[in-house]
């Protein structure tokens, strides 16, 4: 889940691995530091604990040494708490070789007993590594060789770089089952966690495998397995403008990336429309005839990508006819599923990386299944383990808490319905050509909807010392409660908790008293008035119970005014296209919420964006 850049080249190396540091300093923030190697061997070390600022401060006062080689991380903290002495990169205990880590070493344990000899400077399963790989280099002379052996001894997930006072000019890095990307410059050469790392100084990147070491020089890279034998390896360009990365005006990335939403649907759907009907070219490598065979889907995801596949899970069973479950991807592997060869399984991961799904699609390829992933993060490890990959097109998402990516998700699986649909044959023609024709208005009526922050932000305001909210949905609206809760938790700090509105009378309307917040997700009582009534019935006992109510509500709904405290209206659409618009005032109120709570909406206590480790 940390953040981590390496660079050799004849630029500004602190300056470059401090604008990679920004960029990805929404992977952890408990800490950040660089290191720094000339060409005559001599290194410096800049580290604290806190965000990259404090680490801008410390260089104010101390600046790095220039050098054609440097490593920076920025860290979520998993061995050792967030001080300055656990804070990466570390040095080995001579001195000789300076070594940064993404993940968590498994053996660590029975490592740090061999070396009962060191006093370690920290807590850190990382610093064990370096000082292994000191001892190694003392033993073989050759920074690449002692590499190789320390990390064929490592047990867990890691990215390790790592770089010698003796060999200026090169760093070693490796991969096991956490990301890592090279760009290749004119003259330079890049290493990071993602793109973000080295985007401003090239677009020219390469996808990493699994249990790859990459040696990378100003003049090229060279990428083996972890034996040393010589690896393929294939370029791409890197899609999106570095400027997608920046705030561009707004107070905050969250508030930003909100405002995308028309944008991020609208790419999601562009080229997967052909003549009124919903044609993924991504899927034809699986081919018609699998697709026709399908008896089962299972979608894997964690977090918000969960509570997508939820609401997708409507969406493919109602158009599709087919059997759909949405399995918590750190628990899909543990408990023996069940499934033959005739699953599919659906993987959901904003960033293509977060590991427990990516244990779990790796558990359903040993198991025979055919794998699909959505996935916002090109040539991300998912989708190149996946049989097909359905790319959402969001952009770079760089707020902790997900909202383009989230409805991104949506969309991308709504639109895997109705191919399997159309495959399938489960829709007439006339139904399949209406369905697609209101999916293509959503980005329009996002965009509505963007506009009621306005609305959304005095009624945060009022509710600044609230310490609970609840929120209320049926069918759609079920999982989209569970994300407007999420979204509280997340930034606000908050107990927030979402349910199944029928629910309500089995306990949880013990947890109503007087002026009890509740958000209550109101469907169409066009396109279902049985659902509507039984919502506007929950309403009406809650408030009986002193519940302050804020509905959600289509254009044109008056049935719930004579109960509602305050209404917020969004465009009429299909019930299964709801969620899509009644997510966003949630979003809004979130951040609102948070704001005026004097909190981080970005970086929220405790958090990553990309979760890669089990």
């Amino acid at each position: 889940m940390c953040g981590i850049v390496g660079y050799v080249g004849s630029g500004d190396t602190a300056g470059v691995l401090l604008s990679g540091l920004a960029r990805l300093e929404y992977r952890g923030y408990d800490s950040a530091g660089i290191a720094i190697i000339n060409d005559t061997g001599e290194s410096c070390l800049r580290k604290s604990s806190g965000k990259l600022a404090q680490l801008r401060k410390l260089l104010e006062s101390s600046p790095a040494i220039a050098g054609s080689t440097g490593i920076g991380h920025t860290r979520w903290a998993t061995h050792g708490g967030p001080t300055d002495e656990n804070a990466h990169p570390h040095y080995s205990e001579d001195g000789s070789v300076v070594l940064i880590h993404n993940g968590i070493i498994e053996n660590f344990a029975q490592l740090r007993d061999e070396l009962a000899d060191v006093k370690l400077q920290s807590e850190t399963d990382t610093e064990v590594v370096a000082v292994l790989l000191g001892r190694e280099l003392a033993i073989v002379g050759d920074l690449e060789t002692a590499f190789r052996n320390v990390v064929k001894r490592l047990k867990g997930t890691f990215t390790l770089l790592a770089a010698a006072v003796s060999e200026p000019g090169k760093i070693v890095s490796a991969r096991h089952h956490s990301p890592l990307v090279i760009g290749l410059g004119e003259g330079e050469s890049f290493l990071g966690s993602d793109v973000a790392a080295f985007v401003e100084h090239t677009r020219r990147a390469v996808a990493v495998a699994d249990d790859r070491i990459v040696v990378i020089t100003a003049d090229g890279v060279t990428v083996t397995d972890f034996d040393g034998n010589l690896a393929e390896v294939s370029e791409y360009e890197i899609a999106w403008d570095p400027a997608a990365a920046d705030k561009g005006g707004w107070p905050s990335f969250m508030a930003k990336e909100i405002s995308e939403q028309p944008a991020a649907v609208a790419d999601t759907i562009r080229g997967r429309v052909n003549d009124g009907v919903v044609d993924i070219p991504e899927l034809a490598a699986l081919g018609d005839e699998y697709l026709q065979r399908v008896n089962r889907i299972v979608i894997l995801a964690c977090g918000t990508a969960a509570y997508a596949g939820m609401i997708g899970r409507y969406a493919i069973e109602e158009w599709a006819r087919v059997p759909v479950e949405v399995e918590l991807s750190h628990e899909f592997r543990y408990r023996n599923p069940i499934f033959d060869a005739n699953t599919l399984v659906i993987s959901v991961s904003q960033s293509g990386e977060t590991m427990d799904t990516l244990m779990a699609v790796n558990f359903a390829r040993e198991q025979g299944l055919k794998t699909i992933s959505v996935c916002n993060t090109q040539s991300a490890t998912i989708p190149r383990e996946s049989d097909a990959a359905i790319y959402t097109y969001a952009g770079p998402e760089v707020a902790v808490a997900s909202t383009k990516a989230f409805l991104s998700q949506i969309v991308a699986l709504q639109l895997l319905g109705l191919h399997l649909a159309r495959v399938r044959g489960a829709l007439t023609t006339e139904a399949h050509r209406e369905t697609v024709a209101e999916l293509q208005t959503i980005p329009d009526k996002v965009a509505e909807v963007v506009a009621v922050h306005k609305q959304v932000k005095e009624l945060a305001h009022w509710m600044a010392n609230t310490n609970s909210v609840l929120f209320l949905g049926r069918h759609v609206g079920f999982p989209t409660a569970l994300e407007g809760a999420l979204k509280l938790k997340e930034i606000a700090y908050i107990h927030a908790e979402g349910f199944a509105a029928g629910e309500l009378k089995h306990g949880p309307i013990a947890l109503i008293d007087h002026g009890q917040p509740v958000f209550v997700l109101v469907p169409s009582p066009r396109t279902n008035s049985v659902m509507h009534s039984k919502v506007v019935s929950n309403i009406q006992e809650i408030r009986a119970r002193g519940a302050r109510i804020i509905a959600i509500v289509e254009t044109g709904d008056t049935a719930v005014l004579p109960f509602a405290d305050d209404v917020i209206r969004v465009p009429l659409t299909d019930v299964l296209f709801e969620p899509l618009l009644q997510v966003v005032p949630m979003q809004w109120f979130a951040l609102e919420l948070s704001t005026v709570k004097g909190l981080d909406v970005d970086q929220p206590r405790n958090l990553a964006k990309s979760v890669t480790v089990e």
